[in-house]
């Protein structure tokens, strides 16, 4: 994963550096190094990010559901 590739998942995931890195438990800087100057984006971030955004799929779905009230009339 490039850092292009980087910043568009997570503005996908709606997450600047920062919320993502106090996600982490790590600063905005190292997250912002990422990608620059040899520092490779590290491999799990890929795969976590796309759960993360899945994740946020899955809860507007299950939110339109419960207030759409289908599940009251079963």
């Amino acid at each position: 994963m490039d850092k292009y590739a980087f910043n568009d998942m997570l503005r996908s995931a709606g997450l600047s550096k920062k919320e993502f890195a106090e996600i982490l438990g790590t600063t905005g800087g190292t997250i912002s190094n990422w990608g620059n100057e040899g520092r490779e984006i590290p491999y799990w971030v890929e795969s976590w990010l796309k759960l993360y955004i899945e994740n946020l799929h899955c809860r507007k779905i299950r939110e339109a559901i419960k207030e759409s009230g289908v599940c009251d009339k079963l």
